[in-house]
C-alpha cells in the first residue's frame, strides 16, 4: 500500500472524541471537545474548492452514452444466445452477461446517489428500474443498506458492511465461529474470492427476503412486480433455449461471474483500513478520508465504476463519475495541507492487503485449546 502524503507529526492526525480507551485505531488520537472544530471546517472549505470547480454538476449526457452502450453490449450478448443454440460456448455469453449486469448496477448506485440528474425523484425512479427490472436486486434494500455504510464506513455496530455474514471483518465476530464455520474463518482470506461467486445468489436471496418481510419497504409492489418479471422471462428464455443441464450451467456462470465482480469491485475500498470504534466521535473529513482505499491504475475507472475514487466519493457522493479524477487532486493536496493521511495503491496490491487482513482476523477463530503463539506462527 503506498500513500501519497509525505510523513507528519502525529499532533497533525485527525482526532476522536470520547473513543474507548486503547480502542482507537492507528491514526486516530483522542482529544477534547474543545479541538473538533478544526477538521470540520476543513471539510467547508474543501467542499467550497470543488463547487468553485464545477465538480458537482451533473453529467447526465455521459450516463446517457453509459446506458446506451450496455444497451447495446445486452443486445449483442443476447444475439450471441439466439445464434450460438445449443452450445458449451453459451458459458461465455453467461460471463459476459454476469460482467454487464454489474456495470448495470454501477449505474444504478450512481443513480441511487443523485449523481445522474438534478431530479432527486427521477435519480430513485431510474435506479429502482435498473436494480429490480435489471439487475434484479431490490433498489429498497440497497438503499438503507448503503446509506448507513456512507454515514459510518468501517465503524463498529454502524457499517453493515463490516457486519458479520459468513466473512467475519471483526475479531470478535471471528473468535465466535466454530466447526466447520471456525475451519472456514481461520483461513477466510483465501476463502474470501471463492466465496464471491455465491454473492450473486446471496444479493438476490436477500432482497426476495427484505421485498417479502414484515417491514416497511418504499416502492415493494413496484420492485416485486419488476424482479417477478425479470425472473420469469430470464428463466423462461434459458430454459426454453437450452437443454436442461446447460440451463442450469448459464445461468450459475452468470450469477457467479456477477457475485465475483460486484464483490471484487467493494472489497478494495475499506476492508483492511482502521475500524472506528463503536460510540466514537470522529469528524466528517477524517472518517471518509481514513476508513477508505483509492484504486489506481489504467481503467480502474471503468472497470470499477468509479468505485477507485472511494475516497471522493464518500466525501462528495452525489459527485458524477467523470468528474472524480479532478477531485482528487484537489482532494489530495487538502489532506496533505492538513496532515491527514490520503491512501491510494494499485488493484492487486489492494486484494493482498484485504486477503492478509481478513487472515488476521480471522486467526480470532482458533482451537482455544491451541497454543496463541504457537498457532499464530504456523504457515498458512
Amino acid at each position: 500500500m503506498t500513500a501519497t502524503v509525505p510523513t507528519t507529526p502525529r499532533t497533525s492526525y485527525p482526532r476522536i472524541v470520547h473513543a474507548p480507551a486503547g480502542a482507537a485505531p492507528a491514526g486516530f488520537r483522542p482529544t477534547v471537545a474543545g479541538q473538533v472544530g478544526k477538521p470540520t471546517s476543513t471539510y467547508s472549505s474543501l467542499l467550497k474548492s470543488v463547487r468553485e470547480a464545477g465538480l458537482l454538476q451533473r453529467r447526465t449526457g455521459f450516463y446517457v452514452t453509459v446506458f446506451v452502450v450496455l444497451v447495446a453490449c445486452l443486445g449483442g450478448a443476447a444475439t450471441g444466445f439466439v445464434l450460438l443454440g445449443s452450445s458449451w460456448f453459451q458459458l461465455l455469453i453467461a460471463a459476459a452477461l454476469g460482467v454487464i449486469l454489474t456495470q448495470f448496477a454501477f449505474l444504478t448506485h450512481e443513480a441511487a446517489h443523485r449523481q445522474v440528474f438534478e431530479s432527486g425523484t427521477r435519480n430513485d425512479k431510474v435506479g429502482r428500474v435498473l436494480a429490480a427490472g435489471v439487475v434484479g436486486i431490490s433498489y429498497a434494500w440497497w438503499m438503507t443498506k448503503h446509506s448507513r455504510h456512507h454515514a459510518n464506513p468501517n465503524t463498529k455496530g454502524k457499517d453493515p458492511d463490516i457486519a458479520f455474514d459468513t466473512i467475519s471483518f471483526l475479531e470478535e465476530d471471528a473468535a465466535k465461529q466454530r466447526g466447520v464455520l471456525g475451519f472456514v474463518t481461520r483461513r477466510q482470506g483465501y476463502f474470501f474470492f471463492p466465496l464471491l461467486l455465491g454473492e450473486g445468489v446471496n444479493l438476490h436471496v436477500t432482497s426476495f427476503r427484505t421485498l417479502l418481510g414484515r417491514d416497511k419497504v418504499e416502492g415493494r409492489a413496484l420492485e416485486i412486480t419488476l424482479i417477478a418479471v425479470r425472473l420469469v422471462a430470464y428463466f423462461g428464455v434459458v430454459f426454453w433455449f437450452l437443454p436442461l443441464g446447460m440451463a442450469f450451467a448459464f445461468i450459475g456462470v452468470q450469477m457467479a461471474v456477477f457475485g465475483l465482480y460486484m464483490g471484487s469491485s467493494f472489497a478494495p475500498n475499506h476492508k483492511g483500513m482502521p475500524i472506528i470504534p463503536e460510540g466514537a466521535k470522529v469528524d466528517f473529513l477524517s472518517k471518509q478520508v481514513l476508513t477508505s482505499r483509492n484504486i489506481t491504475g489504467r481503467h480502474s475507472t471503468a472497470f470499477m465504476g468509479g468505485l477507485n475514487y472511494q475516497i471522493e466519493h464518500h466525501l462528495f457522493p452525489s459527485m458524477a463519475r467523470p468528474n472524480l479524477r479532478a477531485a482528487s487532486a484537489l482532494v489530495k493536496a487538502h489532506c496533505a495541507e492538513h496532515g491527514i493521511p490520503y491512501t491510494e495503491t494499485t488493484i492487486g496490491k489492494s486484494y493482498a492487503i484485504v486477503i492478509r487482513y481478513l487472515n488476521r482476523v480471522g486467526l480470532s477463530a482458533r482451537d482455544p485449546f491451541d497454543c496463541p503463539a504457537a498457532y499464530a506462527m504456523r504457515p498458512r
